[in-house]
């Protein structure tokens, strides 16, 4: 509190135990680990790292107790397997609206990963679109 105090920014959290608090800390997180991002395979816990494409699974100290579609990581771990550690679950809308330079789709590799973002910018397309037309 000190830093924003100093900085002139205004102290803003949401109540701890609120539905979006934990949303806003992970939201918090993606917008510097964007490029740490990896996107489920359809078949069993494979994961795909999105700009690389290295197949990696989740560690197995990783306290996930789901396989959620995306993950972002702070450590890779190279053993006999790629392994990714320290993850939490993200949304793919998040990627997307945080960090839309790194996931422009023009510079974005072939894949699952790709199709799904697609279907999320088509997503937000539509929602600007019907939002433009309930203000006419």
């Amino acid at each position: 509190s000190r830093i924003m105090t100093r900085c002139d920014l205004p102290l803003v959290s949401e109540a701890f135990g609120t539905p979006l608090y934990y949303t806003n800390i992970r939201k918090c997180l993606i917008t510097g680990y964007f490029m740490h991002v990896g996107y489920r395979e359809e078949k069993g816990g494979v994961y795909l790292t999105v700009k690389d494409r290295q197949k990696v699974t989740l560690h197995p100290s990783t306290c996930l107790d789901s396989r959620p579609d995306w993950v972002m990581y702070h450590e890779f771990v190279l053993t006999k397997k790629n392994f990714i550690r320290t993850v939490t679950d993200v949304r793919g809308e998040w990627l997307v609206e945080l960090a839309p330079h790194y996931y422009d789709l023009r510079n974005f590799p072939d894949g699952n990963a790709k199709y799904e973002l697609e279907r999320i910018y088509r997503r937000r397309e539509n929602k600007k679109r019907k939002n433009k037309k309930a203000r006419s």
